[in-house]
């Protein structure tokens, strides 16, 4: 979901230390083990990401959004209060509590998260969620160019690559500091540009093993 990103283990305790900087969440499974198993609850990632992507909401906004009811909503919320991920925002009114993402960003380092099965399970059950993300941003990329919700120029730049190129742990690393920091350039020199909208961008990089010869490629031998 929105905000969710591993970081890259480059050789410094800090990139695992649980901290907050510059509007990021970084976790560590030593010290925030209850803070991931509460997180570890797909429809809690989502709420995250709906209060990070749309700003802040009420429970009951937030289960007309994702079909749950408003005391599930309310409950989730609570607990992710509880391990400050959210925050009561600013009220319209007296009403209905509203409720707002603490940080825009939760990241860790994928080898700290190896030392246990609860920090590893967060981690799988993120990745699902952020595939499912994908999923529903391109259906609704799709409904908002059929509407003409967003201009044309979105046309050709906006895309779905998938590509299986051969690369070494090292060049892999390399690849995430690059697409981080230009992704971080870029969003900078377009903060003010009133042409600018939200793009829903997932990278994915997910070495996969040999498959093993079939039976057939073994008779033909």
């Amino acid at each position: 979901m929105a905000g969710e990103q591993h970081e890259h283990d480059r050789g410094d305790s800090d990139s695992v230390r649980s901290s907050v900087r510059d509007g990021e969440r970084v976790l560590d499974p030593g010290q925030d083990a209850a803070a991931l198993k509460a997180l570890t609850h797909p429809l809690r990632i989502r709420l995250l990401g709906y209060l990070r992507q749309d700003g802040p909401a009420t429970a009951s906004e937030l289960a007309a959004r994702t079909g749950e009811s408003s005391a599930s909503t309310s409950y989730h919320l609570r607990v992710l209060a509880k391990y400050a991920f959210v925050a009561e925002a600013e009220h319209r009114d007296g009403r209905e509590r509203r409720w707002r993402a603490v940080h825009a960003v939760t990241s860790w380092s994928n080898k700290a998260m190896e030392a246990s099965p609860g920090s590893r399970a967060y981690v799988t059950v993120t990745r699902r969620v952020q595939v499912e993300h994908l999923e529903a941003s391109l259906v609704q990329h799709e409904a908002d160019m059929a509407d003409g919700r967003l201009d044309p120029a979105w046309t050709e730049p906006s895309g779905i690559s998938d590509l299986v190129p051969r690369l070494t742990p090292e060049s892999l690393t390399e690849l995430w500091d690059v697409i981080d920091r230009t992704l971080n350039e870029l969003t900078a020199r377009d903060a003010d540009d009133p042409r600018a909208a939200q793009v829903m961008f997932l990278a994915a990089g997910l070495p996969l093993a040999p498959r093993a010869p079939g039976p057939d490629a073994e008779d033909a031998s």
